[in-house]
């Protein structure tokens, strides 16, 4: 690995995935704060696209699967937000393709002079699982090729309180909340606006925060726990069920899996104590209710609920 030299804090930064949860906060908070915001997306004329250009980010238009549009997007950047781009086919995730788009963003970030990179990937746990061999292989990349490289691993999102369960999974369906996890066993959560303020940081000093991984969360509720809290911010009784295991079944073999690991007793590691030292203003659940959370989740509740999928 070569000695960095220090970017220009007036150039833009990259910020991919700027149309969805994690790229879209980290571009809002990096424009909040003042950065220039280069936002590639895939679609010019999406309504996320186009509130992004209203908030002050510069548009392009790129795609991991072309790589022949990241130069131009690449030219003049001062560092890069990275989300894996995800690949699932009918037998669940497609690792090879999804660890060559990562790939080609890197060598085209290598390619362009680019020098710090932050990836955010997926939360581990005390065994690798399936879903994250391509993001694995991304963040060994990653750190063979980008000087500055830091990684970012978010457990499950507080906004998955918002997903409107369409698959029987997650979100607040008639008062419930139903769920994989043992209803009274602490259960890791992050606000996305704390991943955002990590990547913030990590921008802001590339060299303090040069190879380090952070895993993340902010606050472990139990689901019981976490139901309580919905109930008394939102003032609509909520209560946690946890599925079953013919009920995971159902919902396909990843899922089960997922289950099947949470009761071998496999988890989240998050040191949210030390993330705090590191950002103090690190958002509990509750916070994260008083903020924005419970009212989102009231206008769900009341018929305009959301139907992007749960994270986890």
């Amino acid at each position: 690995m070569t000695t960095a030299t220090p970017a220009d804090p007036d150039s833009p930064i990259l910020v991919t995935g700027a149309t969805g949860k994690q790229g879209g906060a980290t571009a809002r908070r990096l424009l909040a704060g003042g950065r220039p915001v280069r936002a590639l997306v895939r679609d010019l004329t999406t309504p996320a696209a186009t509130a992004l250009a209203t908030a002050g980010a510069q548009l392009v238009r790129g795609d991991f699967d072309d790589p022949a549009s990241l130069p131009p997007a690449l030219d003049g950047v001062a560092a890069v937000f990275g989300v894996p781009p995800v690949a699932y086919g009918q037998a669940g995730p497609e690792t090879e393709l999804e660890a060559a788009r990562g790939r080609t963003l890197i060598d085209a970030a290598a390619a362009a002079g680019v020098e710090q990179v932050v990836f955010s990937t997926l939360a581990s746990t005390s065994a690798a699982s399936r879903g994250a061999e391509g993001k694995t292989l991304i963040e060994e990349y990653l750190r063979d090729h980008i000087a500055l490289p830091t990684v970012l691993r978010p457990v499950r999102f507080m906004t998955n309180y918002l997903v409107a369960g369409v698959v029987g999974l997650d979100g607040i369906s008639h008062g419930v909340h139903r769920h994989l996890f043992p209803p009274h066993e602490p259960m890791q959560i992050i606000a996305l606006e704390d991943i955002a303020e990590f990547a913030a940081l990590a921008f802001a000093d590339p060299a303090r925060f040069a190879g380090r991984t952070l895993e993340l969360a902010g606050d472990e509720p139990t689901p019981v726990e976490a139901a309580a809290a919905i109930t008394e911010a939102t003032g609509f009784p909520t209560r946690y069920e946890q599925l079953t295991d013919d009920e995971v079944a159902a919902l396909g073999t990843d899922i089960a899996e997922t289950k099947k690991r949470w009761q071998a007793g496999y988890r989240w590691h998050a040191d949210i104590e030390a993330l705090r030292v590191i950002h103090p203003g690190l958002r509990t659940l509750a916070d994260w209710l008083t903020e924005s959370g419970a009212a989102a989740i009231r206008a769900n509740l009341t018929g305009s609920s959301s139907r992007t999928p749960s994270r986890y």
